[in-house]
């Protein structure tokens, strides 16, 4: 680069998105042990809270059939009643927390009112 110059990048709500996805899809198999391809993922963001949930499940069964997430699971419930796994995905160590389909769907079920409201989970490590 020359010399004072400042090279400089700016992104909308919609790159920066792209970007962080793009991002922990790329450092899959690290932040969560898993191999990226053996894995389905499923995420949200909140852009008012400043939250973003990243989730991977076994993609297939043992006869090779595809295994959804079940739709009681919804990662825009989640992002808002699961407590942060980590504060930093720098730091060396387990950032990560494993949750049956079982909990996540008691859990989405518990954090929504009859209007569809969410609401944030209590005791979300009481399974």
């Amino acid at each position: 680069m020359k010399k004072n110059t400042v090279r400089v990048i700016k992104i909308g709500k919609e790159a920066l998105y792209e970007f962080l996805y793009e991002n922990m899809i790329s450092e899959e198999e690290s932040l969560l042990q898993v191999p990226a391809t053996e894995v389905m993922n499923s995420f949200a963001m909140d852009w008012e809270r400043g939250e973003f949930i990243f989730m991977a499940h076994q993609a297939e069964d043992a006869d090779g059939e595809l295994i959804p997430l079940p739709k009681e699971i919804q990662p825009e419930t989640l992002l808002k009643a699961l407590p942060e796994t980590a504060e930093s995905l720098l730091k060396r160590g387990k950032v990560y927390r494993d949750y049956s389909f079982e909990e996540l769907k008691r859990l989405c079920g518990e954090n929504e009112d009859n209007d569809g409201n969410i609401h944030r989970c209590k005791n979300p490590s009481g399974f």
